[in-house]
């Protein structure tokens, strides 16, 4: 039987397949967001295309020029959000047979052309308890500090 963190590590790795698979492996970075408080699941995605950071609906933005397009049709979107969501609740449920912490929050990003990984955690309830923010407004967030910064 595979350990925690093989299974983990798998599913964290399946986030970044699909997300991928979206943008059909044309893209420098990808970034994904993922959250889970109190049996809300929320997940949420953007890439780095040719110095340009873009959100999945604005894709084409940063292909401006090019006659390859991007299809990021509602559909589609849809899809990945639930196998993102999908894998986020099998986090959940793993973290709970082998009696693990299951974070609130992930922020999972993957470089394409080095192939480093990198994920941050938090174990706080980043909105569940705020009478405004929800999980998008901390994904916005997310997206603004990593332009800003160029992480």
């Amino acid at each position: 039987m595979k350990e925690f963190e093989d299974q983990f590590s798998e599913l964290q790795g399946d986030m970044i397949s699909i997300c991928l698979e979206y943008v059909e492996d044309r893209a420098d970075k990808v970034y994904v967001y993922g959250s889970c408080e109190e049996g809300i699941t929320a997940s949420a995605f953007f890439f780095l295309i040719n110095n340009i950071y873009v959100k999945p609906h604005k894709l084409n933005d940063a292909v401006k020029g090019s006659d390859e397009k991007y299809d990021t049709s509602s559909t589609r979107n849809l899809m990945v959000l639930n196998i993102l969501n999908e894998d986020i609740e099998k986090v959940s449920v793993l973290c709970k047979e082998h009696q693990r912490e299951m974070p609130t929050e992930m922020k999972l990003i993957y470089d394409v052309k080095s192939g480093k990984f990198k994920a941050e955690y938090k174990y706080d309830f980043m909105y569940i308890h705020d009478d405004i923010k929800t999980s998008d407004d901390i994904y916005d967030e997310w997206f603004e500090e990593v332009k800003k910064s160029k992480l």
